[in-house]
């Protein structure tokens, strides 16, 4: 059976510069049996309600602006699956998550940066599904729940954001994978909680974390690991670093 993921997809110029992360998460998907389809939460489809991309051949969206032409030349024409798409509604109402196909939705950047690493060849069916953020970290849990069974039918369920997101503090000359002391210590906390199983902290971690809101002055890029949490088993570090000094690049598994 097929893991549940959360990846930190870095800044959109990761298609472009994979850097350490590429490779890694080129080396999981040769590590993993190839999935029938993949399903996949990103930090970039906040909604209030819970949606379900439903189209046959979605868009690429380069949803970000001032990077080079040649990122916003990058297409990822990998098909959806309206019936995946449908089978996700049902098992999201059938939990009482009331949610709703979206056939205009394109993929965003959340999900064809990692998926091109993991996936260059753009052909496996893919799906996304909308983070309702204002319900927080429970909710996307719930949600990943709903839709862990996806992964004995051989579907790929993954959540894409980041283990640390504050833009404003990046260190724009740091060198390698050095990182600053507030964001480790927030990477550190949330990983010693993740391998303890230690839902109540992880829950509540803009109380209990270290430098939470520090790390993530909203919340949408971490929201995604409890997508990926609900959805799988035990958890495993795949690959960990940082880029910028305090953009984390983790990648783990579940299951």
């Amino acid at each position: 059976m097929l893991p549940s993921l959360f990846i930190s997809h870095g800044s959109p110029m990761l298609a472009l510069e994979p850097g350490a992360s590429g490779p890694a998460l080129a080396r999981l998907a040769a590590e993993l049996p190839r999935p029938k389809a993949i399903v996949l939460m990103s930090a970039h489809w906040e909604s209030r309600d819970l949606r379900v991309t439903g189209a046959s051949n979605p868009a690429t969206w380069h949803d970000f602006g001032g990077f080079p032409p040649a990122l916003f030349a990058v297409q990822y024409p990998a098909p959806g699956s309206p019936a995946l798409a449908q089978e996700v509604a049902a098992l999201l109402n059938a939990a009482g998550l009331p949610a709703q196909l979206d056939a205009e939705r394109p993929f965003d950047h959340g999900a064809w940066v990692p998926m091109s690493l993991m996936y260059p060849q753009a052909d496996i069916p893919l799906v996304q599904v909308s983070l309702p953020s204002a319900g927080g970290p429970r909710l996307q849990q719930l949600i990943g729940r709903a839709l862990a069974s996806l992964r004995e039918q051989g579907i790929l369920l993954v959540g894409s954001g980041s283990i640390t997101h504050n833009l404003r503090e990046l260190d724009w000359h740091a060198q390698g994978d050095s990182a600053t002391a507030w964001a480790q210590a927030f990477r550190d906390w949330v990983v010693e909680r993740l391998a303890e199983e230690d839902e109540a902290a992880l829950l509540d971690y803009r109380q209990r974390a270290p430098f939470a809101a520090r790390n993530h002055p909203t919340d949408e890029h971490l929201l995604p690991l409890y997508f990926a949490r609900g959805a799988g088993g035990t958890f495993g570090l795949a690959h960990s670093g940082f880029t910028l000094g305090a953009l984390g690049m983790d990648i783990y598994r579940f299951g």
